[in-house]
């Protein structure tokens, strides 16, 4: 029953501490392996994020709880849903759970919004947003949200793509184009369609097409997503370029590509504490003052981790005695805490441990 308050504003912001659950309320098909996921909280609520952040999630796959992060592709300017949008990846453990299990009424436990990737805090004139394959998500996101807000901005999106009929959003990039007087689309593809022949940019992302398809690039605020070789790219051609990096802005939809950049660790001098590892039986030695994930992984170690920034929730374990200093960013929630759970990427040993992992 839709109510007066809905439009009127007056629904309370949704919020994860309070009531961790969403409810999948529709499904739609984007291409024929990625689709959207709609979700709406129990209890009518409004969603309050900035465009480009993500969620984590948490999927019964498997008889277990796989923690695993989305980036948010709706838009807070129409607050009373929230969506992802997933490509099913044929070796994946989550993606294929959500293609195949993922429908109306289904629950699933829900912690954020989270993240800094977003033009919020860098706004500018114009913009270059800049995505390949399923990094779409949060610059959608921002895109959407710069259409009902601020019809007359200047946004060039270019989206890389392995062909035509895998380009994401296609026909509501090209209405937004015919709604907005200063947005542009430009695809660039691979290959072709079996459908469709493309009759535009093929290739992959370099330097030299850059300045063709975006002349006044040097002029534009960048934010791109996408795989990492896909961004590892882009930053080598915009610098060969000479753009001024401290205008272009990136986020891994695959938060594993981020522990590649985790900083080297300095071990402290002194004290050190035994930590257990109940499940596996594994005890390691962990310095005084380093996170416990990283001495795990220098022990060789396979343990479940993302971000390894205290973001995503994923190495989330029971701590069953001991004490830690634990300094997260948002991906643990106070009644988690509460309840004796810690993210391992984040938290040093004070005392010897034993952990449920």
């Amino acid at each position: 029953m839709i109510g007066a308050e809905i439009f009127g504003g007056a629904l309370p912001v949704w919020d994860c501490e309070a009531d961790d659950e969403l409810i999948c309320v529709a499904v739609r098909d984007e291409t024929v392996d990625v689709k959207t996921f709609f979700f709406e909280a129990r209890k009518p609520a409004r969603f309050a994020y900035l465009p480009g952040q993500f969620l984590t999630f948490d999927f019964p796959v498997a008889g277990t709880v796989v923690n695993r992060c989305y980036t948010i592709a709706s838009t807070p300017t129409r607050p009373h849903q929230i969506s992802i949008t997933v490509k099913r990846q044929p070796n994946g453990v989550v993606s294929p759970w959500l293609h195949e299990n993922m429908r109306p009424g289904v629950a699933v436990r829900v912690s954020g919004p989270m993240g800094v990737f977003s033009f919020v805090e860098h706004q500018a004139p114009k913009y270059l947003f800049m995505s390949g394959g399923s990094g779409i998500t949060p610059l959608m996101s921002m895109a959407r949200a710069l259409h009902d807000v601020e019809p007359q901005a200047d946004i060039l999106f270019l989206h890389f793509s392995r062909s035509p009929a895998d380009i994401i959003f296609r026909r509501e990039l090209e209405l937004m184009s015919r709604h907005m007087p200063n947005f542009r689309v430009v695809a660039v593809c691979e290959t072709d369609s079996p459908g469709e022949s493309w009759g535009g940019f093929r290739g992959r992302l370099n330097a030299a097409m850059l300045p063709i398809i975006a002349p006044d690039f040097l002029q534009r605020e960048i934010f791109d997503c996408g795989p990492a070789p896909f961004m590892k790219a882009a930053r080598g051609a915009f610098e060969a370029l000479g753009f001024g990096m401290a205008h272009y802005h990136e986020e891994s939809f695959d938060f594993a590509e981020l522990s590649e950049d985790a900083a080297p660790v300095v071990e402290a001098a002194g004290a050190s504490f035994l930590v257990e590892f109940s499940k596996t039986r594994r005890t390691i030695n962990v310095s005084a003052g380093r996170h416990i994930l990283d001495a795990a992984r220098a022990e060789g170690m396979r343990l479940p981790s993302s971000c390894t920034k205290g973001m995503c929730g994923t190495c989330k374990s029971k701590l069953v005695s001991g004490k830690v200093e634990m300094n997260h960013l948002g991906g643990i929630r106070q009644r988690e805490i509460d309840a004796g759970m810690i993210l391992i990427c984040c938290a040093k040993p004070l005392t010897d441990l034993v952990i449920e992992r």
